[in-house]
């Protein structure tokens, strides 16, 4: 796929048309003053596995709801004193995997805390252990419409929740120092990432890639490949909802949680990405409030975007804000 999106010179000045709730932060704030009435109880279990560098802990913690909420811990064999951390989410349809699979992060010295995504985990990779418990209203096939009919009942508000209360299970954990966490993942990691970085006020670092979950007035009508056009085919059938769908998603855009970014920031972009268009990260990006903030472009990628040269960028970048 060719160019389809802004050129790169109108990217890096594009802001989104997003209208942000006038109730945003009163809304995230009930949200997670609910969530922290059950208790965090983060369990790290040791598991036996053949590598012989890294240490890994199965762990359960209390999400949204009081929910369990199913992760791994992966840190050096050699650690015994807190260390940086990485708090990684996964994209769409994964789960945490299986153990084995999270080697990068420990193995350059972190400590490295995979989430398992509620309800998903069964379209790729090792798949996923955490359920949903909550049912939602009619719904197109995916999650992008799940409790779409309002705000409180959208299952991003869980998800959402449940990664700021993966943030504060990684922080309980003795070998991780609470003052260097960085929050980091692609896809729909990078946009739970965002929307963490807006909701957790002391993160030393963000590390968004192609997020998706940004701009959702552009993203649902400049694409028609999915995750977006689950929304677009829900109002296929549920016609005259546009606007009572986009005033829910405004709670959930990346756009209006950048704004309240507080730490230094590293995107990434691929202009040919239909899935995650380039202007909606480029939205997301230029509303990210931290000035330390960077972005590298990939012009000829679609939506695997840098792939290993970006987690090389990654290992370059991360360690001076850690």
């Amino acid at each position: 796929m060719a160019l389809f999106d802004l050129p790169l010179d109108e990217l890096r000045d594009y802001r989104s048309a997003s209208a942000e709730p006038e109730d945003f932060d009163a809304f995230w704030a009930k949200t997670l003053q609910e969530a922290r009435e059950h208790e965090l109880d983060a369990r790290f279990e040791p598991i036996e596995t053949a590598l012989k560098t890294v240490k890994i802990y199965d762990v359960t913690f209390a999400g949204f709801g009081g929910h369990p909420i199913k992760g791994w811990l992966t840190v050096p064999a050699w650690a015994n004193s807190p260390l940086s951390t990485v708090v990684e989410f996964v994209g769409y349809g994964g789960g945490r995997g299986l153990p084995h699979t999270h080697l990068l992060w420990a193995s350059a010295g972190f400590a490295h805390f995979v989430m398992d995504t509620r309800g998903q985990g069964s379209a790729w990779g090792g798949g996923g252990e955490t359920p949903d418990p909550v049912g939602s209203g009619p719904a197109f096939p995916g999650y992008m419409t799940r409790g779409i009919d309002a705000p409180e009942n959208y299952y991003y508000r869980r998800v959402f929740t449940d990664a700021v209360r993966a943030v504060e299970a990684a922080r309980s954990h003795p070998l991780v120092d609470a003052a260097r966490v960085a929050a980091l993942g692609g896809s729909q990691g990078g946009g739970i990432t965002i929307a963490v970085g807006g909701l957790v006020p002391d993160l030393a670092a963000i590390v968004p890639d192609v997020p998706f979950l940004c701009d959702f007035p552009r993203s649902t009508t400049i694409t028609d490949r999915s995750p977006y056009r689950e929304i677009g085919n829900y109002l296929k059938t549920h016609r005259g909802h546009t606007a009572d769908i986009l005033r829910t998603l405004s709670y959930f855009d990346g756009v209006h949680f950048a704004a309240r970014g507080r730490a230094p920031a590293l995107f990434s972009v691929g202009l040919e990405d239909q899935t995650c268009p380039p202007s909606s990260v480029f939205a997301a990006f230029n509303a990210w409030a931290h000035d330390d903030k960077q972005i590298e472009v990939y012009d000829f990628n679609d939506h695997e975007g840098g792939g290993p040269y970006q987690e090389a960028a990654q290992l370059r970048w991360l360690p001076s804000h850690l």
